[in-house]
């Protein structure tokens, strides 16, 4: 073992435990460029886990960076045996590929992240990120569950899904928190799409490990996109029911673990968009200002309204508001009984450069600055409701059919 001197201020510093001295040799070429982590010491071979404790307790690093090529089952034992010492170590797995079984088993062993090779600068700074969460809360950071917004398409193709999107990047933008953006229409999973993500995992995931959830396997199940995280849902298209106890218990770890979530759902009437309304803060029902679709909404609002789902609970977006459009806002609130918490203009070009490049809208285009507009409305509705369970308001029960 062999100590190296003066460590860079920022960076995180580390113990590395690799006896697959090429793989060694390839984490510390590529660590040297971003320089977040800095390694104070370096073992050749696995060692007895009592060592290890001793080794650690001695040299005291932010993280314990471990090979998981050369023994897997050897080095989940010492992962293990870091978790026990106190302060808590991080671990971070090193591997030669990001195999899907591979990685599982390393955040399962009580891993916080996962490195394979390349191991490029991009993805160290990401783990180095979410490791300094872990280790100290975000100055600042509420105590309180994050806020859930979901946005739900009162008829498909309203727009629903690049709203949310947009709205995720802004909240980003002006908040500054750690945000959250979940896929939940199982069957055109348009977000993953737009952004031009290929994750590994989706929401389907994350649902069947919904009992067991942890940072580490959490930080596996999500992918970054433009400064906020995504949960997204399968490639492939999905028609069975969502389990919705495990729906229940993602939500909640959701909140748990960011400020705000935007949700994206399916068609308002689909029995997921109905179980995920009962879970969160504040619906939003994304409509267009023709007509079958406000006749649509008039029947989305009568159905949540005859499910007790409160007045205060849901609001009105009407996207692709022409001007001079014959209804203003005061007609359709009155006409629907809901509130409109904004218009969006027609503005195609900016929505077609946004989703051909997988970037945020920016505050240049007429759209863009009406999105920052109703992102700031939308933190007035950070208050969480109420969210119905089991029986509603007047005593009928709030079901959906899957």
């Amino acid at each position: 073992m062999h100590g190296v001197a003066g460590a860079r201020e920022g960076a995180l510093t580390a113990v590395l435990v690799a006896p697959d001295r090429a793989l060694a040799q390839q984490f510390r070429d590529a660590a040297a460029e971003p320089k977040v982590f800095e390694i104070l010491a370096e073992l050749k071979e696995y060692v007895a886990a009592p060592t290890l404790e001793m080794r650690l307790r001695q040299i005291q690093p932010d993280v314990l960076l471990i090979d998981l090529a050369s023994d897997f089952d050897t080095a989940a034992g010492l992962i293990q045996a870091a978790s026990s010492v106190q302060p808590p170590i991080q671990v971070v797995g090193l591997h030669y590929k990001p195999d899907p079984e591979v990685v599982i088993r390393c955040f399962r062993s009580g891993a916080s992240e996962f490195l394979a090779v390349p191991f490029e600068a991009g993805a160290q700074r990401e783990a180095a990120a979410r490791i300094r969460r872990l280790r100290a809360p975000e100055a600042g950071r509420p105590q309180e569950a994050g806020s859930l917004i979901a946005f739900a398409p009162t008829k498909p193709g309203s727009g629903a899904s690049t709203i949310c999107t947009q709205a995720a990047f802004a909240l980003k933008r002006q908040t500054g928190r750690r945000v959250l953006l979940i896929d939940l229409d199982l069957q055109s999973a348009s977000v993953a799409f737009h952004l031009k993500l290929r994750p590994t995992y989706s929401v389907l995931d994350a649902i069947e490990r919904s009992s067991r959830l942890d940072p580490g396997t959490w930080s596996a199940l999500v992918v970054q996109a433009g400064g906020i995280d995504v949960l997204a849902a399968p490639e492939q298209p999905v028609a069975d029911g969502l389990e919705a106890t495990g729906l229940h218990d993602v939500l909640e770890y959701s909140r748990m673990m960011y400020d705000w979530v935007a949700v994206d759902l399916p068609s308002v009437f689909h029995p997921h968009s109905l179980l995920a309304l009962s879970e969160v803060d504040t619906a939003l029902l994304v409509s267009t200002a023709e007509l079958v679709s406000l006749h649509m909404t008039r029947r989305a609002v009568g159905m949540l309204t005859h499910l007790g789902f409160g007045s205060d609970r849901f609001q009105m977006v009407v996207n692709r508001m022409e001007r001079g459009a014959g209804l203003s806002v005061g007609d359709m609130e009155k006409i629907f009984s809901c509130p409109v918490l904004a218009t969006l203009p027609e503005d195609p070009q900016p929505v077609h450069r946004t989703v051909t490049r997988a970037e945020p809208l920016g505050g240049e285009c007429e759209l863009g600055r009406a999105l920052e507009q109703m992102v700031k409305r939308i933190q007035g509705l950070a208050v969480p409701a109420a969210r119905v369970k089991g029986p509603a308001a007047d005593g009928r029960t709030v079901t959906a059919e899957l």
